[in-house]
């Protein structure tokens, strides 16, 4: 009964109405004076921040604020972070091609669109990477590589949050998302970016062929989620990869096998 109230009251709000007032405001001038508020709800550190928060003429524009470069330095492992998160849960895909998130059970085929590609990760390793609206929303490459392929699904977003994922209408395979194959040096990868609620803008920021590991590759204008899939055998998680962490962009998350 929950889950049923919980994605109906979603339903009745997540429309193209509600998406476009919030949009409108965010990127309104009469936002930049919720900035201090903003910051103090979520307590957002302000040091790393590229530019003084006065500078930002809207809501939007700080929450895909930049960081100092020096901030956020890569680890020499070949897979790092691509964001500032908390890591949800990591491990093996299981039952062939489908992975668990809260208690869901997701299939990699509905994830993303395609069965002849979820094969080729049978029996692999993921992690989902959540971001709040406190952390940066930048996204940067978790690795090194070569873009095999890219393209977008999905069209309404549910929340991404814990409510959201435990409750939400499979809001990891069902909502936007933008799906990025990568071949690396320990093979294959897939960096799924994923759309929350309201607003589905991820916005890519390097149309190059190629990524380089660390380098930023897109933002999300909204809170998100990133999920990372790797092919069986290829990778390990790193010893501070644990359910319920934080991580930030550059820190290490595999090494290879």
């Amino acid at each position: 009964m929950k889950k049923k109230l919980y994605q109906r009251s979603i339903e009745l709000t997540n429309g193209p109405i509600t998406s476009s007032l919030i949009r409108s405001f965010a990127q309104s001038s009469a936002s930049r004076w919720v900035i201090p508020n903003y910051i103090k709800t979520y307590k957002i550190a302000t040091a790393d921040i590229e530019n003084h928060v006065n500078s930002f003429p809207t809501l939007h524009d700080f929450f895909i604020r930049k960081l100092k470069t020096e901030s956020r330095p890569t680890a020499g492992q070949p897979v790092v972070s691509p964001v500032d998160g908390k890591i949800e849960i990591s491990g093996d895909m299981h039952e062939g091609i489908r992975f668990l998130v809260k208690n869901q059970q997701y299939s990699l085929a509905d994830l993303l669109g395609n069965n002849g590609l979820a094969d080729a990760y049978q029996n692999g390793k993921y992690i989902v990477l959540y971001l709040s609206p406190a952390d940066y929303h930048r996204i940067h490459s978790p690795a090194s590589g070569n873009i095999l392929k890219q393209y977008v699904l999905g069209k309404k977003s549910y929340p991404v949050n814990g409510p959201g994922l435990m409750y939400g209408k499979s809001p990891i395979s069902g909502n936007y998302r933008m799906i990025t194959e990568l071949e690396t040096a320990f093979g294959s990868m897939l960096v799924v970016k994923v759309g929350a609620m309201f607003i589905n803008s991820i916005k890519l920021t390097n149309n190059q062929n190629s990524w380089e590991k660390g380098e930023e590759v897109a933002y999300f204008s909204f809170g998100s989620t990133v999920v990372l899939f790797f092919e069986e055998n290829r990778i390990d998680f790193c010893g501070n990869v644990k359910s319920g962490e934080q991580i930030k962009v550059g820190e290490a998350l595999a090494h290879m096998l």
